[in-house]
């Protein structure tokens, strides 16, 4: 199975905010984005900290996404919600599979 997983890590004090700011270009981002599937989650263990999950066809597909105007305006605007700078793992996917 071919695939692409980007996790970007960031802390904010101000997460309403980022999701507000996700909803508001939510309809622009879907019509330029190359990601298949976006999972965000709040890390239990650590205040504050929260990991976007999102999925592509391709690394490829990935960097042309993280590269377009629409993607670098969200993240210049979030970057302004987060306490710090984000942290980005970028993951092939050797497998994947689901439970019944």
């Amino acid at each position: 199975m071919a695939g692409f997983v980007q996790i970007i890590e960031y802390t904010s004090s101000r997460f309403d905010e980022v999701m507000a700011l996700g909803e508001e270009m939510r309809g622009e981002m879907e019509r330029d984005t190359k990601a298949r599937r976006v999972t965000i989650t709040a890390d239990r263990d650590r205040p504050n900290t929260y990991l976007s999950i999102v999925e592509f066809a391709s690394y490829e597909e990935a960097m042309e996404n993280s590269s377009s105007p629409t993607t670098q305006r969200f993240a210049e605007q979030m970057s302004k919600l987060c306490d710090g700078p984000p942290a980005f793992r970028n993951l092939e996917v050797r497998d994947s599979f689901s439970f019944s």
